[in-house]
């Protein structure tokens, strides 16, 4: 373990959630009725950046949102529990972003995200803190992320998601690349390129930790009732990052954020069901 807590940097997207509630999801075409609606802060940045508070990090958030009452909305939990904001920018050209989910009884959901002001995070405006890590997704400009990539000094987390084209840059850079099974498929062998650790998640399935192609720790996340499994990846991201820089193996890192990102999955919506560091090692 390092002495001090971890400081995080999250560089990412700031959405309010909308989020129905249904029986099952619909087929291409299909309506589908009797949904529940209900609305949360969300954004892959906002959440990881929540995940990685409650799991014990001192956490800046850089973002960008609109001049309006969703981005109210949207920062409400991660300004309420302390994450840092001073780094975040207001858009006066373009709303907060939106996510329009689908959630059926089973966990499974659809997503669909208008980013609105994640778009206009550009590099000429990008102000980074001071931090041990930093962790980026794929929901902001790529040219922002890789003048992060370049100016940033401590441990570099690129969540690739959602699947997109990204510089070589980026991969290169990464001291951990986390990814889900669909998105691996998507990437395939570009991920090679990495020096550093790359993470794969299976749902259900065991989760894999590889470097240089070669697998070198595989962990089964906990059984639980799983309620919703939005954010769950956003969780595993965060406390995957803070369990390698704190020195974890990557056996005992990989099952600390498998752990992390089951229990995030056992309560509705993305950063409400944010665990506490006391909730996963329970559960480990």
């Amino acid at each position: 373990m390092v002495g001090h807590a971890c400081s995080v940097v999250v560089l990412g997207s700031v959405n309010l959630d909308l989020v129905a509630t249904v029986g099952r999801l619909p087929s291409p075409g299909e309506t589908v009725t009797g949904a529940t609606l209900n609305r949360y802060p969300g954004g892959k940045g906002a959440n990881q950046a929540l995940a990685a508070h409650r799991l014990g990090a001192s956490v800046y958030l850089v973002a960008n949102v609109g001049r309006d009452a969703a981005a109210d909305e949207a920062l409400r939990l991660v300004r309420d529990e302390g994450v840092d904001l001073s780094f975040c920018s207001i858009d006066d050209s373009m709303p907060t972003g939106i996510a329009l989910i689908s959630v059926a009884e089973s966990g499974e959901n659809q997503i669909v995200v208008a980013p609105g002001a994640n778009r206009n995070l550009r590099p000429e405006n990008l102000r980074l803190p001071k931090a041990d890590a930093l962790i980026c997704q794929l929901e902001v400009p790529a040219a922002t992320l890789c003048r992060a990539a370049r100016e940033f000094a401590g441990f570099f987390c690129v969540n690739l998601a959602p699947a997109l084209e990204v510089p070589a840059e980026l991969i290169r850079r990464a001291d951990l690349i986390v990814m889900n099974q669909t998105e691996a498929a998507w990437y395939g062998d570009k991920v090679d390129q990495c020096q550093g650790f790359v993470a794969e998640t299976r749902g259900a399935g065991a989760a894999i930790i590889s470097r240089h192609g070669r697998v070198i720790a595989d962990a089964v996340p906990p059984a639980v009732k799983s309620v919703d499994t939005v954010g769950a990846g956003d969780c595993f991201t965060a406390a995957l990052t803070l369990a390698l820089f704190e020195g974890m193996s990557p056996r005992d890192a990989l099952k600390f954020a498998c752990a992390a990102g089951a229990v995030a999955t056992t309560r509705p919506g993305a950063q409400p069901a944010m665990p506490d560091r006391a909730a996963v090692e329970r559960l480990l």
